[in-house]
């Protein structure tokens, strides 16, 4: 199904590829990525990119994950640009995960003359205004958005056998 895209669970069964992606592959698309090599191990090729680059990986982001068993201190963020360049072209994917409305958008540009499935996880930014100020009141947002893509990731492909 070119172009379509879904919010609601499909199948359990796993794809062969997934690539998630967010505004700036800092924070929500490495968590998701690391996240669902976690769960599901490495049967699934999972990458993640972001419109931009611009970033660093978000400190916090390793942080939370760490105390859930994911490694993020060796991600390097990419963008949609970049990924190409390197030779994971958007249609090789089986599915792309947007988690932010600005990437839900360009992967729907991008990807409109694919046959992939692309769906729209709206995960919080944990990084916004609305996080509070303080190291634990960021940590809680940060907690909050890992947790909601641990329940995006059971609620698509059941429950995992590690976390």
């Amino acid at each position: 199904m070119a172009g379509a895209e879904q919010t609601q669970p499909v199948s359990p069964k796993l794809p062969q590829s997934v690539l998630f992606c967010c505004d700036q592959n800092a924070v929500r698309s490495p968590m998701a990525e690391g996240i669902m090599k976690k769960l599901y191990g490495h049967d699934v090729y999972v990458q993640s990119a972001g419109i931009r680059s611009d970033l660093d990986i978000d400190g916090f982001a390793i942080a939370v994950c760490a105390e859930i068993g994911v490694e993020l201190d060796r991600h390097r963020t990419r963008s949609f640009e970049e990924m190409e360049k390197r030779g994971d072209e958007m249609s090789s994917f089986d599915m792309v995960v947007a988690l932010t409305p600005a990437s839900r958008a360009e992967a729907a540009k991008l990807t409109r003359f694919d046959h992939l499935e692309l769906e729209y996880w709206p995960v919080t930014d944990p990084s916004g205004a609305l996080a509070g100020d303080g190291r634990e009141a960021k940590l809680a947002a940060y907690r909050k958005a890992r947790d909601e893509i641990v329940a995006y990731l059971q609620s698509r492909w059941g429950a995992p056998e590690a976390i």
